[in-house]
């Protein structure tokens, strides 16, 4: 059997969400978003109280993982953009989504959709640079982290690199066609205005 290696705090602390929509409040609400170069462990998260993009998606991942769901993450690739990551999960056969994120759209997605890439799709419109141009293009294959269990990703003191960089390495799904990509249209500003609220 799995052991996930947090403490008698730590498991306090997870307890209490005992839903992914708690999850997602807790890492809106109790974690600061920060722009270091890290890669933090969920220990360390919790911990620190701050995390990014990364950060959330693992403390999600392994938070899921507490109430017996598989740890996932996919990975958003972008252009002129950083890629953002998602812990998702499946509940009565459609696909939800938790994630830290700077900006307000790209966050928590009920568990309304029926495949991935409808997942996808949902933050569509909501992703952009602040360009306004819409950067989303490819996402990647679910990744259990499981995997790597042997680097103790959920509890380790050291940076987990190792899990975006499988997740850049590994093969991503084009979500848009030439003809597409060639009537794309900037962000309106009331999407954009609204995009930004609460952004540091």
């Amino acid at each position: 059997m799995f052991c996930s290696g947090f403490d008698r705090a730590e498991r306090a602390v997870l307890r209490q969400l005992s839903t992914p929509a708690r999850i997602a409040r807790f890492l809106d609400s109790e974690i600061d978003y920060h722009h270091e170069s890290t890669c933090r462990s969920p220990r360390r998260l919790l911990r620190d109280r701050k995390g990014h993009c990364m950060e959330g998606a693992l403390f999600a991942a392994a938070a899921l993982r507490e109430l017996g769901y598989p740890p996932l993450l996919i990975d958003l690739e972008s252009v002129r953009d950083d890629d953002h990551v998602l812990a998702v999960y499946r509940q009565n056969g459609h696909w939800g989504a938790i994630a830290k994120s700077n900006y307000s759209g790209l966050r928590h997605r009920e568990p309304v959709f029926r495949t991935l890439r409808e997942l996808v799709m949902s933050y569509f419109e909501h992703y952009f640079n602040l360009r306004r141009e819409k950067t989303l293009r490819r996402y990647s294959r679910p990744v259990n982290l499981k995997r790597f269990d042997g680097i103790d990703w959920t509890t380790t003191e050291q940076e987990v690199w190792a899990v975006p960089e499988y997740l850049c390495e590994i093969a991503h799904t084009a979500l848009l066609t030439g003809a597409q990509l060639r009537g794309l249209t900037r962000v309106d500003e009331r999407l954009f205005e609204a995009g930004l609220t609460g952004r540091t």
